[in-house]
């Protein structure tokens, strides 16, 4: 998979995508991640990229002129499955969306800033529009490294454990059981006996009550009829 990322701040990109699974998934040759200054695609002496929307207003708007170019050269170079702009209006990203982008080949990621782009490069050029919460950023960068990081964990291979990203939260619409690790008791705290059994079937079902009765508790918003609620 490839994902160019568009952006007239590379640099609050680069701690994101250097770290962790991420790394770990571009360091596999499982990702390749390509993040493109869009400072590069304007040609006045200040290499300005944003500008005063017209009708007066507060804050600036990115222009399209080098937002044109660079996603314009990019498309001539390759076929891109989607062509995301990252903004507050768009669909909220969940699990769902996660899993069906892991499937593609290329895709763009278009970073807003200020107070966004220029409708036109909207209408033009953007396939795709999709939003990680209902709250403003100072961009589209942070939102886009959540997006590549959902994505990258998801390819086969990036996981030691092929099974851990298939019983993450939200893969079946529950949220995730307790976790424990060693020791079995701490400052007498001790870990579920279930858990001790060696019982896997027995676990299994303690597991799943457990997803069902957090999911019940603090996102009631998830229950469906299919997970038994």
């Amino acid at each position: 998979m490839r994902i160019d990322i568009i952006t007239g701040l590379p640099k609050l990109l680069e701690s994101p995508l250097e770290e962790s699974i991420v790394r770990r998934a571009r360091d596999k040759g499982k990702i390749e991640i390509v993040v493109h200054d869009l400072r590069s695609y304007a040609h006045d002496r200040h290499r300005t990229i944003d500008d005063a929307p017209y009708g007066g207003g507060a804050g600036m708007i990115l222009k399209p002129e080098p937002l044109f170019e660079c996603i314009e050269s990019l498309k001539g170079q390759r076929s891109y499955d989607e062509i995301i702009f990252l903004t507050p209006d768009g669909e909220h990203l969940d699990q769902r969306i996660a899993n069906e982008l892991s499937l593609k080949g290329n895709l763009m990621l278009v970073c807003g800033h200020y107070k966004g782009i220029d409708e036109r490069v909207r209408e033009a050029l953007i396939t795709r529009e999709i939003s990680i919460g209902n709250y403003v950023l100072s961009g589209g960068e942070l939102a886009a490294a959540v997006i590549v990081d959902a994505v990258a964990r998801l390819l086969p291979g990036v996981l030691n454990d092929s099974a851990s990203a298939l019983t993450d939260s939200f893969q079946d619409g529950l949220l995730g059981s307790p976790q424990y690790t060693r020791p079995a008791e701490f400052r007498d705290m001790k870990v579920p006996e279930v858990l001790l059994s060696g019982n896997h079937a027995e676990i299994e079902q303690w597991r799943q009550e457990q997803r069902l009765e957090r999911t019940r508790r603090w996102r009631r918003d998830l229950l469906r009829k299919d997970n038994g609620v």
